[in-house]
């Protein structure tokens, strides 16, 4: 019987300014109607430009060798027409990062729409009836007032819903899915991958999912192929790959999850930071007088610690507060309640002390290529804290950045590279370089490993326990992924809703979780 898709002895090779990248090396994987294969690597594996090959949207630098067939039909030198046809009808995609894919300048019934009317010919009530019943079948809820909706109003979760329900709009065959769920809360995470496998089952479809995340692939496929540097090392059922991997890449892969625990707070460890009844609600005012009408309740009451040496996680969803707590305690926005700085209320602190406040607070962010300047060299944004805090004014700069690259584990005779010439491990080393040549005291990080390879992640973790251990440093350590919090945090607080709804010590509550929101939660990481 022939495979609803079938790839045989896929060659992908670049070619930019007389040099060639040989991106994907031989790749063969089949997709039958109703089965579920997932590819599995780091980045660079080549797994996106696999996927992209099956209906050629590669570009032109991009030169495809080998056998795609869709239902029978060669996708490779197949006519601009047929791919046409295929594309988004046959075979849709839905990508990492939904903010990116939508329009931000159209509403989701109209985005929702375009699909309907490029691939089926139908608009006006019929169109949207099929709008609204794409939106009820991938859970949106109250789906009629979310038609006027634009994309920057939705959260993450209701993006990438909409990405699936545009992917589904025309009942393809095969459904792609590219790393659907790494920006997304793990109970987001969980109602997605569930979502996609019950539209799956009942649709009869192929689905092929893209991800490096290997809990992910336990949970939803039926095979697996693991790709490394642009070839599969391992293929098979979900199953016995998990039980009985061969090869040492997957062993390595496998084995890539965040483990042990911080070194212990010493007894007589002082406190950083600390917080009583911290409350921060933005203004809603509208009319034109700017009236205030209500208040966004973005953190209610939170009180909290951190000593020297101590890691406090901060976990939940999305638009619980965890971010806006922490921009709060390093007084970037405004908040009610007492903060204090090793034993200083910094509330009343002038702008010239806040400037010592701001060399002794660090963070550093998700996104390390979005928070890095393209147009600045590693050095010089390593650097730039250095000359604005007059750190160290006799000492040669070029001599303490490389000292910090040192102590990041990054070679020093990369400092005059850009952002773009290092890997996403890399870059978010460069980031914690960039905080810690100043000698802070407080670092806050805010999703520092989400956007990172599990075996990268791993690597990250230990780096920042050995400097923890090393320098005394006080983390806020933020993110969804409780597999990192538990890892390296001696107290954890969960939010929901600007709300603490749990604190204390990271064993008792992993171990004993007292709210059914907490539970949740951990439910959902399994």
């Amino acid at each position: 019987m022939t495979a609803l898709l079938d790839v045989r002895d896929l060659h992908v090779r670049f070619r930019q300014d007389g040099a060639v990248t040989h991106a994907v090396r031989g790749v063969s994987f089949s997709l039958e109607r109703g089965e579920t294969v997932a590819i599995v690597g780091e980045s660079g594996s080549g797994k996106s430009v696999s996927a992209l090959s099956t209906v050629s949207l590669l570009g032109d630098s991009a030169e495809v060798t080998g056998s795609v067939t869709y239902d029978g039909q060669q996708m490779i030198g197949a006519d601009e027409a047929r791919l046409r046809k295929v594309r988004g009808n046959d075979i849709s995609f839905i990508f990492q990062e939904p903010m990116t894919s939508l329009n931000p300048l159209h509403t989701i019934e109209r985005q929702l729409g375009e699909s309907l009317a490029l691939h089926q010919g139908v608009a006006g009530p019929q169109a949207r009836a099929r709008i609204l019943e794409l939106m009820e079948q991938v859970g949106i809820r109250d789906a009629e007032s979310r038609l006027t909706a634009y994309p920057h109003q939705l959260s993450g979760g209701q993006r990438q819903r909409v990405m699936i329900a545009m992917a589904l709009a025309n009942t393809p065959d095969v459904l792609i899915a590219d790393e659907p769920t790494t920006a997304l809360d793990v109970t987001i995470q969980a109602q997605i991958l569930d979502l996609l496998k019950d539209l799956k089952d009942r649709l009869g479809m192929g689905l092929l999912f893209i991800t490096h995340d290997l809990g992910i692939v336990r949970r939803i496929a039926d095979r697996v192929c693991v790709m490394k540097d642009g070839e599969i090392v391992e293929s098979g059922p979900t199953t016995e790959i998990f039980a009985n991997p061969q090869h040492p890449y997957t062993l390595k892969l496998l084995s890539a999850e965040p483990a042990g625990q911080p070194e212990p707070v010493p007894q007589d460890a002082p406190t950083v930071v600390e917080t009583e009844h911290l409350k921060i609600w933005f203004p809603i005012q509208t009319g034109l007088l700017r009236r205030t009408t209500g208040y966004v309740k973005a953190v209610n009451d939170a009180t909290l610690q951190v000593r020297a040496g101590e890691t406090l996680g901060i976990v939940g969803e999305s638009g619980s507060g965890k971010t806006t707590m922490a921009l709060a305690i390093m007084r970037l926005i405004a908040s009610e309640g007492a903060i204090s700085y090793k034993g200083e209320d910094v509330r009343a602190w002038s702008t010239r002390d806040l400037r010592r406040l701001r060399k002794d607070m660090q963070i550093v962010f998700q996104d390390p290529f979005g928070s890095l300047s393209p147009r600045m060299t590693c050095a010089q944004i390593i650097a730039e804290g250095l000359t604005v805090h007059k750190v160290d004014p006799d000492r040669d700069q070029r001599d303490l950045v490389r000292e910090v690259m040192v102590e990041v584990g990054l070679d020093p005779a990369t400092m005059d590279r850009y952002p773009h010439e290092f890997s996403g491990g890399q870059r978010q080393r460069i980031a914690i370089a960039r905080a810690m040549v100043l000698r802070p005291s407080l670092l806050v990080l805010d999703e520092p490993t989400s956007a990172l390879d599990m075996t990268v992640q791993v690597q990250i973790v230990d780096l920042l326990r050995d400097l923890q251990a090393k320098y005394g440093l006080a983390y806020l350590f933020i993110s969804h992924d409780l597999k990192v919090v538990r890892a390296m945090s001696h107290q954890v607080i969960v939010m929901k809703e600007g709300n603490v709804v749990e604190q204390g010590r990271s064993d008792d509550l992993f171990e004993n979780p007292q709210t059914d929101y907490t539970r949740t939660l951990l439910q959902a990481t399994h």
